[in-house]
């Protein structure tokens, strides 16, 4: 019986191997293309980590963000996130509300097993009440604090045993597709070598 079996794997494993991942899922009707995924919890909980992001601009400008609220834009391919803004410093003498908004590309980085946001874009940077110099100042570090806040930011790590049926398949991570409840990671054959 323990024969059978292991010749069974064996030739199963061979024949994946001969025709490649997909190919030898879709022969067998199991699904062609095994995805991952990932909730929007789980991506709110690791971006929350990183903030709140506090930053001085020219010693004159202090500037506090507090944690984004994604929003997946389906629509778009995109994440969407909508932050509170605190400017203060020498230069307002007084602290003045704000948010900012901006949206976001996800990419996989393979080195660290990580999906990160890239392709940042401003939307708004907004305050009530804030003097007319003081808002042209924060309109042209909007851009640059949107870098610091979230370019190349870790959404989600992958750990190896996510990882490991998926590499025994034949197959690696590729496309990032945004859905409302989350990402959903593709993978597709591994190139031959």
């Amino acid at each position: 019986m323990k024969r059978r079996l292991l010749l069974a794997s064996s030739l199963a494993t061979s024949l994946r191997i001969a025709l490649g991942g997909a190919a030898y899922f879709a022969l067998f009707g199991v699904q062609a293309q095994p995805s991952y995924t990932v909730t929007t919890a789980q991506l709110q909980d690791a971006i929350a980590k990183r903030f709140p992001l506090r930053k001085r601009a020219e010693g004159i400008l202090d500037l506090t963000v507090q944690a984004p609220q994604l929003r997946m834009l389906t629509a778009q391919n995109r994440l969407g996130a909508a932050m509170a803004v605190e400017a203060g410093g020498p230069a307002l003498r007084r602290a003045y509300p704000g948010t900012f908004d901006l949206d976001f590309a996800l990419r996989y980085e393979a080195s660290d097993m990580t999906i990160r946001a890239h392709e940042l874009r401003v939307n708004a940077l907004q305050f009530d009440s804030l003097p007319p110099q003081a808002s042209m100042l924060l309109g042209s570090y909007g851009p640059q604090l949107a870098e610091q806040a979230l370019q190349g930011a870790v959404l989600h790590t992958l750990k190896p045993q996510d990882l490991a049926l998926p590499d025994s398949m034949g197959v690696q991570p590729s496309t990032i597709t945004v859905t409302d409840k989350g990402l959903v990671i593709a993978f597709v054959n591994k190139p031959m070598s």
